[in-house]
């Protein structure tokens, strides 16, 4: 039974992870607890999924250029420095939300100008995190390493949403759930400030990485012909940009299960929190997971069954089975997320992963973004049922079709990491 059970070496021999993993987990509750916020703040304002879903807009233009530079800063200067001054940056766009809320502001523009400033830090700031881990933990633990960091991950998506729609229902105001984030941010800047230096490592011969456009484009130069790197960005942007219902939550809470306004903020809780529930689980029983040598199979059969589960739960009505489902998606989108950071740690080079990791950043948390977008407008156009099912649909044509253009990703072989 052990064996299936998450592996805590990476915690028991690297006290520095062990600090980040501890930070960012109570973070990402506090993250999540604010998205619900501010989702029911749009919500409230607009009465509008569109409205709700371009704050997914609002992240994804600053996610997009400053994800890529954070790359380049993170290969040219000490990966310390990033992650501690991105952390501070968040701790303040988290302070402006408390102060607006007390304000009693009613500007969704303003929101969505928060989000964006938000959105550029995590932009600068994730691709020295990610980074850092393989500076921590040895290769062979990596598998391990990434289940544990998407335990914390998806401990935040579980508990945040549902604690922020009790908090929010609870006190009648989203400035508590903001005011928990604050607090959050300032364990992240502690963690960050407590690692050692983490400077350049820089070949003999070699020139030191310069921060700027030409060294992102290096990063890109590098990608060019890297086909297994390339379709762990692909198959994740067909899965989050077509299978991404969530700024579609809020409108399901209130239209499919109705109820009072803090029924709606209870639900909303739960719709968002129950992915992250079946990722969660995942992650505790992920031990197997270091095991797996053909990780690109992983990776396709994952995706389209996060793409089959969520168009499952565009047809229910009923909270429970819905729930059921998005708990399956949550399973199959935590394991495609263990193996695709593993392949990039992996198989990249570490003077070009702080460049890599910036383009997982914009993708990662990019496409979700977009994924805000299309389901918003698509919503707009044919209603929230059509949006979740030809979503959930066109994600299982994507995955398919991409492994079928490139099918040298279904042999990646872990034991023989090759970009």
């Amino acid at each position: 039974m052990s064996r299936f059970l998450a592996d805590l070496t990476p915690l028991k021999i690297s006290p520095a992870y062990r600090r980040i993993w501890f930070a960012h987990g109570v973070s990402n509750v506090g993250q999540q607890m604010t998205a619900v916020a501010v989702g029911l703040q749009v919500w409230d304002i607009t009465q509008s999924s569109f409205m709700v879903g371009l704050v997914g807009l609002a992240h994804l233009i600053p996610l997009i250029g400053f994800g890529l530079y954070g790359g380049a800063l993170s290969d040219a200067f000490d990966r310390r420095t990033v992650g501690f001054v991105s952390a501070m940056g968040l701790w303040a766009t988290s302070v402006l939300l408390v102060v607006q809320s007390m304000a009693g502001w009613s500007n969704v523009w303003a929101l969505y100008l928060i989000a964006a400033a938000a959105s550029s830090f995590f932009a600068v700031g994730n691709p020295a995190r990610q980074a850092i881990i393989p500076r921590l933990i040895p290769t062979e633990l990596l598998p391990s390493a990434n289940a544990l960091s998407m335990i914390t991950w998806n401990l935040g998506f579980t508990l945040g949403p549902v604690l922020g729609g009790l908090i929010v229902a609870a006190t009648g105001t989203v400035t508590s759930a903001y005011v928990v984030d604050v607090i959050a941010f300032t364990l992240v800047a502690w963690a960050m400030f407590r690692l050692p230096k983490l400077p350049p490592i820089v070949e003999e011969g070699a020139e030191r990485p310069k921060a700027g456009w030409a060294s992102v484009k290096q990063g890109f130069e590098f990608l060019r012909g890297k086909k297994n790197l390339q379709m762990t960005f692909y198959e994740d942007i067909v899965a989050m940009v077509f299978g991404m219902p969530r700024a579609l939550f809020p409108a399901i809470a209130a239209q499919w299960y109705g109820g009072t306004t803090a029924d709606v903020a209870l639900v909303l809780g739960l719709l968002t929190a129950a992915p992250a529930a079946g990722a969660l689980l995942s992650g505790v029983f992920s031990g197997w997971l270091a095991g797996v040598r053909w990780q690109g199979r992983a990776i396709v059969g994952s995706i389209i069954l996060w793409g089959a589960s969520i168009a499952a739960f565009g047809f229910v009505r009923t909270l429970w089975v819905a729930l059921v489902f998005l708990a399956i998606a949550g399973i199959a989108d935590n394991i495609s997320a263990v193996f695709r950071s593993t392949i990039l740690q992996a198989a990249t080079p570490d003077e070009y992963r702080g460049r890599l990791q910036g383009v997982f950043t914009v993708v990662v948390a990019g496409g979700p973004r977009l994924g805000d977008v299309e389901a918003g407008t698509v919503a707009a156009l044919g209603g929230e049922m059509f949006s979740v099912v030809s979503g959930g649909v066109a994600c299982i044509i994507g995955a398919v079709g991409l492994a079928a253009k490139y099918p040298q990703f279904l042999k990646y072989d872990a034991r023989h990491p090759v970009p």
